[in-house]
């Protein structure tokens, strides 16, 4: 279990990256949910030990790792938004190098464990292919195989599906969900189907803060039968963002259809919907309420 207490760091700029953040994430998928600039990074450098906070504490099975940055080391797997590859190097040369690295000096081992992760990645085929030949979904997986030399407790993978075609995207989410049968995995993005999709638990960051955190679905039936939608002309959107808390648009067949947060049908055009995972994202964006535990979703007054 990861353990994350009272989190802050504000950069020399004078940006408030994180602010108080506090989390409580068990094994298994953990989806860390916002837009871009919300904090996420700079959560996950901090976890993965690349930045110290001004003030709090974080615990992996009762390890201060912020202090104990040896004992973090052996225990995390890191797979950031952008890394770098060695073009003209093989995934089967490049593993075994990292493996050594990372303090896997037993050949024999260090063979077997490499093995195992390139057929775990589906990369087996292809272990000899110069890793510069390999398309974004490859990369992504040879990424994951890295992560996951010397059987990490903590997993970290950031923005790890953008720029994905859907096939290579299913392949990695799949990919993700085996892995976290076994250990913590933080899944950071700002992509809200990869989170309803894949993770029991979940927290919704934005502004550095911690706007909700819980099971996905237990969050969402908390706007049961307050969301409304209908389409509109494109001239009257400013019209009804004046008048509703219009939470999301969007063009369909040259038409822009509108979801509004409202207790009550806003006028006879609108039908009511049932929520998802977008709509409570959306929202808590919005009005920015900040829920932990049992989310609680606070009356908004919206005119009729």
């Amino acid at each position: 279990m990861l353990v994350i207490d009272n989190i802050s760091k504000t950069y020399a700029n004078g940006v408030h990256a994180l602010n108080s953040i506090s989390l409580t994430i068990p094994s298994g998928l953990f989806g860390l949910l916002g837009p871009n600039g919300a904090g996420k990074s700079s959560l996950m450098r901090t976890i993965a030990g690349l930045q110290t906070p001004d003030s709090g504490s974080i615990t992996l099975d009762g390890i201060d790792i912020l202090n104990e940055k040896d004992s973090l080391r052996q225990r995390l797997g890191y797979l950031p938004q952008d890394f770098g590859l060695y073009p003209q190097v093989n995934p089967l040369e490049l593993l075994n190098h990292f493996a050594l690295l990372k303090g896997v000096t037993d050949k024999s081992r260090r063979r077997e464990m490499v093995e195992h992760l390139l057929h775990q990645t589906k990369l087996w085929d292809v272990r000899k292919k110069a890793l510069g030949t390999f398309s974004g979904g490859m990369r992504q997986r040879f990424g994951i195989a890295q992560a996951l030399i010397g059987s990490p407790r903590l997993v970290i993978v950031d923005e790890p599906t953008a720029g994905l075609d859907p096939d290579e995207r299913n392949r990695f989410l799949n990919l993700l969900s085996e892995i976290g049968e076994q250990v913590v995995v933080i899944l950071s993005t700002h992509i809200v189907a990869d989170v309803m999709d894949l993770c029991p638990n979940m927290a919704i960051l934005a502004k550095g803060k911690v706007l909700v955190q819980g099971a996905p679905q237990e969050a969402i039936d908390a706007l049961n039968n307050k969301i409304w939608r209908r389409t509109i002309s494109k001239s009257s959107l400013i019209q009804h963002q004046q008048e509703f808390q219009v939470l999301s648009t969007r063009m369909i067949a040259g038409e822009t259809q509108i979801k509004v947060y409202s207790h009550e049908q806003p006028d006879p055009s609108f039908t009511q919907i049932s929520p998802d995972l977008e709509d409570l994202y959306f929202f808590k964006l919005s009005t920015g309420h900040h829920t932990t535990g049992e989310v609680q979703v606070q009356p908004v007054t919206v005119r009729a």
